[in-house]
């Protein structure tokens, strides 16, 4: 419990930053050039991460960060943008946020976490939190963004668990540099094929991109696989479940979006399930049925008492 008062808050950087970058990509991010967008998120970050630290990778670490880099920064940026050209918005995010279920599974299977109901329940309720807040049922829904929606989700799912499992050697700040450029080396050779010349920037692009690198993919990753490493998979997914949910509020202080009566009620419903998935909350309840049993026996023996 004291490690998710300790460590939870830092997690939740990562999932409240990536949620912002759906405003700050769409209103002044290049539009025709995501694969190149990813590479120059990517790398820049992990370039930055590797200077802090200073620490290149040594021994079977090579060809992990090379599967890890893929898993879950070059093939899975890629995925999110086919995704989000082919699907509405809503859409990808809801399959998105069934990753925490996922991740639960994976790391059964290969840490032997074994789901706990608090974190399945509070799963469920997130997960229909998320389907309230965004879906409408406008737009076209394509096979195509499906298929790489579900992939991005289940290939970053895997690739999270991985990371935690091999990852106890190995510094936080290393581990998330060694990615982010391997997952940037990756996807440089297929954004020059597919998009041609890199794009021109301007002022605000590279003002975005600034933010994009330094606090959504540098800061933000560093803060995911630190939460990773102090807490269960099951506690860091439902944390992620802040990335819809930031991604809303952002859009509605910042672009004068307003929200609904059942994007609200959807909003709640994702709190809700983010805190009752969290062991503090298990405790509480525990605390509160102990006192409650304590409570109606002291009620009962005074009863007889009296009689």
């Amino acid at each position: 419990m004291e490690a998710t008062f300790r460590w939870g808050p830092v997690t939740a950087i990562a999932p409240v930053a990536w949620g912002t970058t759906y405003f700050i990509t769409h209103r002044f991010l290049p539009a025709d050039y995501p694969l190149y967008g990813a590479v120059i998120r990517a790398l820049p970050a992990g370039l930055l991460l590797l200077l802090v630290r200073r620490k290149r990778p040594h021994g079977s670490w090579w060809w992990k960060s090379l599967v890890l880099g893929t898993m879950n920064m070059g093939a899975f940026f890629a995925l999110v943008y086919l995704a989000a050209q082919t699907l509405p918005t809503s859409i990808a995010s809801t399959i998105m946020a069934t990753s925490p279920i996922v991740m639960m599974l994976f790391a059964w299977a290969a840490l032997s976490e074994r789901p706990k109901a608090t974190h399945m329940t509070g799963a469920g309720i997130g997960i229909g939190g998320v389907c309230l807040m965004l879906l409408d049922g406008g737009g076209t829904v394509r096979a195509s963004g499906v298929l790489a929606s579900v992939m991005a989700m289940v290939m970053s799912s895997l690739g999270y668990v991985l990371a935690k499992k091999w990852s106890s050697d190995v510094d936080v700040f290393s581990l998330t540099s060694w990615q982010l450029v391997a997952g940037g080396v990756v996807l440089l050779p297929v954004a020059v094929a597919t998009e041609g010349s890199p794009p021109t920037l301007d002022g605000s692009a590279l003002l975005g991109f600034s933010y994009v690198t330094v606090v959504a993919t540098a800061l933000a990753f560093a803060a995911w696989f630190t939460g990773l490493r102090h807490l269960s998979a099951g506690t860091v997914g439902l944390i992620g479940l802040l990335n819809p949910m930031s991604g809303v509020l952002f859009g509605t202080m910042v672009a004068g979006e307003t929200l609904a009566v059942h994007q609200i009620c959807g909003l709640a419903l994702v709190f809700l399930g983010i805190l009752s998935g969290q062991p503090f909350t298990a405790r509480l309840v525990t605390l509160v049925r102990a006192h409650r049993s304590k409570h109606t026996a002291h009620a009962h023996d005074q009863a007889e008492c009296v009689g």
